[in-house]
């Protein structure tokens, strides 16, 4: 059986039309002869999404209680069974009712198109599960449900429903969305202009990307190999020179021409990892393409020019930066150059060649030995030593043996000296070996004279081959030596890239492992002060203040320098040390960062607040407010001749609007000092009968020994009234306590529907009214202020789930010393 196919209405917020888009388009493939039924369609009371469900076969859902409250859920089996050609699922994040076959009503939707039904559904883009940070960091609001990517991008039609945040607004304003007395508040919070251009934003991007997703496999299943300049995508080629900071800057100035356009940085490694760039130009680089909005990328390829265009290709670019050759005149003469054959093969990518101060330069490779110094110093000893000596030997023997033979053990005496002492040596020993080849073994002897014209070329053809195989062994010695030390900076590197991940030791563990790694004295990250110089970050001492003050120091720009001390580093050891360098500044400043971060915090959930209490004041102090001015305008009025029974209602009324005024200012004001810090406390010992509330009926249990514990009386007495009344609500209410150690524990016990496990520390937020049956009634401060005053008391306060059902809410206190 064909697997289903899915189609889903994806809108940047509620109320941009989904739901009406997924049901007009029912109508349509109806009309058009196709099967269509509802599985699960949510009007949210909204009449003109009612009205298209008219004519439309509705599945029934299925029933379910859940602590004693009914549910309805989407009936999978049902539709199943029922086999219609197309199902409607509307609200594709939604968490099912505990006790579901599936968590996930995604999960449904998958048995579905499993059954071979094809759904459509509907979704907004802040249950993404890769945006859930993102948007609760533009709204303030963390999102529960969520849709993994996946799962959205297998469908095979993904439809934007698309609506301006002023378009959206006016709908909220005309009671298109919400109830009347819910609008308000959305409009000053989540559905401020700023938060739904975001939204907006995000979906547009998160649907292009898709859009990117389909392009790229319908070209790849059509092999299609040519550029389709549907986005403008800018390729920057990076060798690991300095030259690369300036191709950045430039690529990012060509990207910038186009809006939306993409910078790419990818730096091209040979096969064998030894031919690679500086590490601390490229870790440098991959940072400032980083904070250009750009992506960094590396790719192994020994035809550098085809491995550029082959990435520039796969990732579907239009325009390739490469910079100019650093090469002299006569290199360029005898070959193209990267540049330049780049620019040929480039087909419809366009290849912009920049000039930089490097052009002309060219690079020079790193002076380095490939040998030991005791290797060279015994290649010299056996070039000078040994190569007589075999001389001496072969002398006596010289009648019975010829000169090929001759040549042939001088060439494995100078193969011997090159495995040793490597090139110079045995270069030295062929030169020797051909004089006394000379002298002692070719006629007329003892004379540096040859009679025979092939002997000279014999001769030379040995000193010939002598030196191609000295320069070959020393060739391999070098680059043995030179993987051995790639190998060892790699696993460097790699220890580096572990530390700087691991969050906020990562500039003191990066630092401390540098000083472990070459056994140094101190490593300091100094950065200027004005005229001198301060310890941004140190390890091991006595520190370098200054960096005249170290044995080896990596400027790493105007602003910060690495300094160590302890011995120097040689040129080989100082190419780490600037990688490390480099990373050590990315993680200052990603420290920083979070110090901002961490300063930023507290002022941005002031303003939540604020924004939420203007919000909730608005509506919510109107209410008792107009209330106790009606009943006080009522019996000052002349107009009525009111009864005693009357005037004592009028005034009920009124005195019970103003105590509920009273406790809602108390409430916010308490709430106020609590956050500045300004709350008074009497901390003293205290029983439990100094606490309970005395106005509220609830049923006791404790033992007659509870020991006294460290409370204010008069907060805590506040904390459990408003515990006591929140469970009221539902069921009788138990409170009870005990002694654990050095704690008091007071639990306040109901048996009603409790709230799921994953938003019990939703509750204590400021404004949240989870779960309430009058969602109008108090800004929801009750919670959050309880844990405010506890913890102002040394306290604790936890929800955990009752047995059998039902909400603990326990508060736990400092027992008293006796």
């Amino acid at each position: 059986m064909a697997r289903g196919r899915l189609r889903i209405y994806l809108g940047a917020a509620p109320g941009v039309g989904k739901t009406y888009a997924m049901l007009g388009e029912a109508r349509r493939a109806a009309e058009r002869g196709r099967d269509v039924v509802v599985g699960f369609v949510e009007t949210h009371d909204r009449a003109q999404t009612a009205a298209l469900l008219d004519g439309l076969e509705i599945v029934p859902r299925r029933s379910m209680i859940h602590r004693g409250s009914a549910f309805t859920e989407l009936d999978t089996d049902a539709v199943i069974a029922r086999r219609p050609a197309i199902a409607l699922v509307d609200e594709l994040a939604h968490t099912n009712v505990p006790g579901s076959r599936n968590a996930k009503r995604w999960q449904d939707v998958d048995e579905l198109l499993d059954a071979g039904i094809d759904v459509v559904t509907t979704l907004n883009v802040q249950h993404l599960e890769s945006l859930n940070d993102v948007v609760q960091q533009i709204t303030g609001v963390t999102q529960r449900e969520t849709v993994p990517d996946e799962v959205v991008r297998r469908a095979e039609q993904i439809e934007l429903v698309d609506m301006s945040p002023e378009a959206l607004r006016r709908r909220m304003a005309h009671g298109n969305i919400y109830a009347p007395e819910k609008v308000d508040a959305a409009l000053s919070n989540y559905f401020r202009v700023g938060n739904l251009t975001a939204l907006r934003e995000l979906a547009l991007l998160w649907v292009a990307g898709k859009v990117d997703e389909q392009l790229d496999r319908y070209r790849t299943d059509h092999d299609i190999q040519g550029t389709w300049e549907a986005r403008e995508r800018v390729v920057v080629a990076l060798t690991g020179g300095q030259e690369g900071d300036t191709l950045v800057r430039r690529a990012a100035r060509i990207a910038g021409r186009s809006k939306g356009a993409d910078l790419l940085a990818v730096h091209v490694t040979t096969a064998d990892g030894l031919a690679g760039g500086d590490p601390a130009h490229l870790a440098r680089q991959r940072v400032l393409v980083e904070s250009l909005g750009g992506t960094y990328h590396q790719v192994v390829g020994d035809d550098i020019p085809r491995a550029l265009l082959d990435f520039a290709g796969g990732v579907n670019a239009t325009q390739l930066v490469v910079g100019a050759s650093r090469r002299g005149r006569l290199a360029q003469l005898l070959t193209r150059g990267v540049g330049v054959t780049t620019a040929a093969l480039s087909e419809s990518i366009d290849v912009h060649m920049v000039t930089h101060e490097a052009v002309m330069r060219p690079r020079r490779p790193r002076a380095g030995a490939a040998l030991t110094r005791g290797r060279r110093v015994a290649g010299w000893v056996m070039a000078f030593a040994a190569v007589p000596a075999l001389a001496a030997a072969m002398v006596p023997a010289r009648d019975s043996l010829t000169l090929p033979i001759d040549i042939l053990l001088f060439l494995l005496m100078v193969v011997v000296v090159a495995l040793v002492g490597g090139m110079w040596p045995a270069v030295t020993s062929a030169v020797l070996g051909f004089l006394l080849l000379n002298w002692f073994f070719t006629p007329p002897l003892h004379t540096l004279t040859i009679a025979e014209p092939e002997n000279l070329f014999a001769l030379l053809i040995f000193v010939l081959v002598a030196v191609m195989v000295s320069t070959v062994v020393d060739l391999a010695a070098r680059r043995t030596r030179e993987a051995a030390r790639a190998r060892a900076d790699a696993e460097v590197l790699s220890t580096l890239a572990g530390h700087v991940l691991r969050g906020d030791s990562a500039l003191p563990s990066l630092l401390g492992r540098l000083r472990e790694v070459y056994g140094l004295a101190s490593v300091t990250l100094l950065e200027r002060d004005g005229d001198g110089w301060q310890i941004a970050g140190i390890a091991g001492g006595p520190p370098a203040t200054s960096p005249g003050g170290a044995d080896t120091d990596v400027v790493i720009d105007d602003e910060l320098v690495l300094a160590v001390r302890g011995r120097l580093l040689d040129a080989a050891d100082r190419r780490v040390l600037e990688a490390f360098a480099a990373e050590a500044a990315v993680a200052l400043r990603q420290q920083r960062l979070r110090e901002e971060a961490s300063r930023a915090q507290p002022l941005a959930e002031a303003d939540r607040m604020r924004t939420a209490l203007l919000a909730a004041v608005s509506h919510d102090l109107r209410t008792p407010l107009a209330s106790a001015m009606a009943a006080v305008e009522s019996l000052r009025s002349t107009d009525i001749e009111w009864s005693v029974e009357d005037r004592w209602e009028l005034l009920a009324t009124a005195d019970e609007s103003l105590a509920k005024l009273a406790r809602l200012v108390a409430n916010l004001l308490d709430m106020s000092r609590l956050q500045a810090g300004a709350l008074g406390l009497e901390l003293r010992p205290a029983t439990l009968a100094d606490v309970l509330p005395h106005d509220l009926a609830f049923t006791v249990e404790a033992p007659a020994d509870l020991p006294p514990f460290m409370a204010d009386p008069a907060l805590l007495e506040r904390v459990l009234a408003n515990l006591v009344s929140n469970g009221v609500r539902y069921s009788p209410v138990v409170v009870t306590a005990s002694a654990h150690g050095s704690l008091v524990e007071i639990r306040v016990i109901d048996r009603g529907p409790g709230i799921p496990a994953e938003a019990h520390e939703r509750v204590f937020l400021p404004f949240q009214r989870l779960g309430d049956r009058d969602n109008h009634t108090g800004v929801g401060l009750g919670l959050a202020l309880s844990r405010g005053l506890t913890e102002a008391m040394g306290g604790t306060l936890l929800p955990e789930e009752t047995p059998g059902g039902g909400l603990t809410m326990t508060v736990s206190l400092q027992r008293a010393a006796e």
